[in-house]
């Protein structure tokens, strides 16, 4: 057994013995939004959100991107358990802007072992074999943070299943100061229409 998985378990023991009324939450979020934003291990959204056990969802991925699988679980997260607001936050550093498709593809081509960023770009140090299912992924890396925060939001909002009432808001997260710094034209594009009936 590692020494990873004995500090998670004892963390978890400590944590399970102070759960007390957390165990009577309620499956829908209590203050009816939801964030998408990247698992990059510097952002808690717990503490730069404000968050609490059972306030709100919290998707993740790599970058925060918005991809078919994010916009399911946001759809999700109005349809059936009653969001009313969302949020895009991506970040400063992210580790997306580091590389392209075509970069990740060649890595994963090569090795499926961990590759190394050096003064040079991305190398491959393990051995073979790769494989070339990477080329049928779309990776979502981007250039820079601001243009993706507002890209996502254009595609959640252009998506078939999300309504028009819906308001989604764009943000980056600085990852060294912890301030959320707005997107105005994400969240323009983002704004809520309420639909007038004749």
């Amino acid at each position: 057994m590692s020494t990873l998985i004995r500090e998670v378990e004892s963390a978890n023991e400590q944590y399970s013995n102070s759960f007390g009324k957390k165990g009577n939450l309620a499956l829908p979020p209590a203050r009816r939004f939801a964030i998408l934003t990247c698992m990059d291990a510097r952002l808690d959204p717990a503490k730069y959100a404000g968050l609490a056990e059972g306030d709100a969802h919290v998707i993740r991925n790599a970058g925060g991107r918005a991809s078919d699988d994010a916009i399911r679980s946001l759809v999700i997260s109005y349809k059936l358990l009653g969001t009313k607001e969302w949020f895009v936050i991506h970040h400063t550093d992210c580790g997306m802007a580091l590389f392209t498709d075509a970069i990740l593809r060649r890595l994963l081509a090569n090795s499926l072992e961990t590759a190394q960023l050096t003064e040079a770009g991305w190398k491959d140090v393990g051995k073979g074999p790769g494989s070339k299912e990477a080329e049928f992924i779309d990776w979502l890396t981007f250039p820079d943070e601001v243009s993706s925060v507002v890209d996502d939001v254009k595609r959640i909002r252009n998506h078939p299943l999300v309504p028009k009432n819906i308001p989604i808001y764009g943000y980056v997260y600085d990852v060294k100061t912890g301030k959320l710094i707005s997107v105005p034209e994400a969240t323009e594009i983002g704004k809520a229409f309420v639909e007038e009936f004749a």
